[in-house]
């Protein structure tokens, strides 16, 4: 009986301690990242806002892009009306952005709306580099100043912070300013301190033109953002990470249109890690490649939730161990040592997410919150078309 709860601590506990270490060490390097020098404010943009029925909250996306420090007659904001039935088009045209609308009903998804943008702009010519922005956000008005900076110098493929535009509604979107923090800023910040890819977020990115006439766009997943990132590193690309500017995205409380969103995204993510890991980890071993390694960590280490779900479940078990045959606290010390490394690193993504008390009050809604996202992932399969999530209005 021993041996076989032995085997069974080392198979959780192995992964689970790899996994927290991983995220220790990011943690310690997420220090503030120095802003390079400023611009020559030479670079030409192309705003792509993919938009499925947002007249919701078209306009106010299009009204703060169109605030960004830019010259006005360097960038463009290009609305993709993508198999709209609303207003979407003729509000976004009405707040002065550009327009192009798109019918398709046998490739719905963001994917292919990106494309069909990308090639227009490729066509078009106006701009050197595209920016991609939901619908549903608002941009720091340093934005292009700080894509344009590191073009500059040399980066082909970018992004920028991405947060959350209402973290005070509820304790669930408390919890995911929190979660998003740790993984959108203190990753970023450590991977970009490494010179690795911080990856693409789904909002906040760019590419230059240059880059997608050698890798061209052609994802179209449920989480195409992650798949076009791979598809970079895989062609010898990393993803800068661009600290002093942000999108902000509205994220849903209610739980129907939060249990939506997140079995979309995360059954996307573990399709992606069943075809994506293996590849990455053969290019890392193969060629030494730092950033298909990094990429292909960053797919194994589940979500927070499950990782937080694994250490709790390790304590309990090495805890009881203990209390039935003391020779094996080593166990819970392991234990131990690997809920501490956890919780500095959500510790350190409440205390840069800027939530406050209440956010750290709210973890003890961790449990709750765990308990949620396997019921919705265990939940009916995610559609493949691209479904529009819940607003709650702007």
């Amino acid at each position: 009986m021993p041996t076989l709860v032995h085997l069974l601590l080392t198979a959780l506990a192995v992964p689970t301690a790899l996994a927290c270490l991983y995220l220790l060490v990011l943690t310690l390097l997420s220090a503030r990242l120095r802003p390079p020098p400023p611009s020559l404010r030479r670079v030409r943009f192309d705003i792509v806002v993919p938009a499925h029925d947002e007249a919701e909250v078209i306009e106010r996306t299009v009204r703060s892009l169109l605030q960004l420090d830019w010259p006005r007659d360097a960038f463009r904001v290009l609305v993709i009306a993508d198999n709209c039935s609303d207003a979407t088009a003729a509000l976004a045209r009405a707040c002065g952005a550009t327009v192009l609308e798109r019918r398709d009903t046998g490739r719905r998804g963001k994917g292919y709306a990106l494309e069909f943008a990308f090639e227009h702009c490729r066509h078009d010519g106006f701009s050197q580099a595209l920016v991609v922005v939901d619908a549903d956000s608002e941009v720091s008005a340093n934005l292009l100043e700080a894509l344009a900076t590191r073009i500059e110098r040399g980066a082909q493929a970018l992004q920028v912070h991405y947060g959350v535009l209402n973290p005070r509604v509820s304790w669930r979107t408390r919890l995911m300013t929190i979660a998003m923090t740790a993984f959108h800023l203190v990753r970023s910040r450590a991977r970009e301190r490494l010179g690795v890819s911080c990856g693409i977020r789904g909002n906040g990115w760019c590419v230059t033109q240059a880059l997608l006439g050698t890798v061209p766009y052609r994802a179209y997943s449920l989480t195409e953002d992650i798949e076009f990132g791979i598809a970079l590193a895989l062609a010898g690309q990393r993803v800068a990470y661009c600290d002093e500017a942000q999108v902000r995205g509205e994220m849903v409380s209610r739980a129907a249109a939060a249990g939506q969103q997140r079995r979309r995204w995360e059954h996307g993510r573990f399709a992606l890690l069943r075809s994506s890991a293996l590849p990455l980890l053969g290019r890392a071993l193969a060629r030494g490649d730092g950033v298909c390694l990094d990429l292909a960590l960053d797919l194994l280490v589940l979500p927070l939730s499950y990782v937080a779900l694994a250490v709790l479940v390790l304590l309990g078990g090495s805890a009881a161990l203990t209390w039935w045959r003391p020779a094996d606290a080593p166990w819970l010390w392991l234990a131990v040592a690997t809920a501490a490394a956890l919780w500095l690193h959500i510790l350190r993504g409440w205390r840069l997410s800027g939530i406050g008390w209440r956010g750290l009050l709210d973890l003890a809604c961790v449990p709750l919150f765990v308990l949620w996202k396997l019921r919705v992932l265990l939940g009916r399969r995610s559609p493949d078309a691209w479904v529009r999530t819940e607003r709650e209005g702007p």
